[in-house]
């Protein structure tokens, strides 16, 4: 059913910014917003938009989405959704995106999407970081940029959350084991170097998927450039991927042997975001990927 209001306000923007009647004959609301309300939007012409939605106050964030894709689609690697439109009308402030129709993929398109992320993490930079902040989430994402891998994932990211759950509900004594982590961080790189690759930064299977033709597609990202073990880490998160994507990935870039150590160090800092965003919930799952890294640097 469509959203009368949503619909005249979207009318208003389109027009204001194109500086001709834009009219728009339905919006619809579409699932999968945990964070903010999304809509599939569909001009009088045909067009079809996806849109995200926020209070003016949320422009930054919208900004700092926007920028991402942008970065991600000048690689040419994957597929993401092209920005369209950023701005705000009244009490919204709008994300416009074209429309993409995606489905389920088969045993060879993750594959190929394992093999395109690959290339897209060969797209490197001078440092660690990003040229702005942005969001994991709904969650400030720290991005300041550093020569030194370890200290930026300890300092800009599990230090923020570490802090923002002491300060929350869910603080407790499994915190004080989770400090002994970032104490021993250079601990989980022996031998181990990585240089800066381009991030997706958010990549779990509720932010992938395809195009009918099989081109895989990624969105909702939080760029950064970093090590790039921490795609893969969250790739295999909350159901993960077909197992075709990682055999494609490691065949195209093989992986480190102590892989197998920093997926739990890379994956604590999302389910501490968990934490954060969700509730106490989360708390087991976090305290178990704890108790599992300080099992390696005792």
């Amino acid at each position: 059913m469509t959203d009368p209001a949503m619909q005249q306000q979207l009318t208003i923007f389109f027009t204001r910014l194109a500086r001709r009647v834009i009219e728009v004959a339905e919006v619809v609301a579409v699932g999968g917003g945990s964070i903010q309300p999304t809509y599939r939007a569909t001009l009088a012409d045909g067009t079809l938009l996806f849109v995200k939605a926020g209070t003016p106050d949320q422009m930054g964030r919208l900004r700092a989405e926007s920028r991402g894709l942008e970065t991600l689609g000048r690689v040419g690697a994957l597929r993401v959704p092209e920005v369209l439109l950023l701005g705000g009308e009244g009490r919204h402030s709008y994300l416009v995106l074209e429309h993409l129709d995606l489905v389920p993929g088969a045993a060879g398109d993750f594959s190929r999407m394992g093999r395109a992320l690959a290339q897209l993490h060969r797209a490197g930079a001078a440092r660690f970081g990003f040229e702005r902040d942005n969001f994991i989430g709904a969650t400030p994402q720290q991005n300041s940029q550093t020569d030194l891998w370890p200290a930026f994932f300890r300092d800009q990211r599990l230090g923020p959350q570490l802090g923002q759950a002491a300060a929350g509900p869910a603080a407790g004594a499994w915190l004080d084991d989770a400090l002994r982590i970032g104490d021993s961080i250079d601990g989980f790189f022996p031998g181990y170097q990585p240089q800066p690759a381009l991030l997706h930064g958010d990549l779990w299977r509720g932010n992938a998927g395809f195009l009918k033709d099989g081109t895989p597609v990624i969105y909702d990202p939080a760029v950064y450039f970093g090590d790039r073990e921490a795609d893969l880490a969250m790739s295999e998160m909350f159901g993960g991927f077909a197992p075709e994507f990682a055999a494609a990935y490691r065949e195209a870039w093989p992986l480190d042997p102590g892989y197998a150590v920093r997926r739990d160090l890379y994956n604590l800092y999302h389910m501490l975001n968990h934490v954060n965003l969700f509730g106490a919930g989360y708390v087991p799952q976090a305290h178990g990927l704890i108790k599992r890294l300080l099992s390696e640097i005792r």
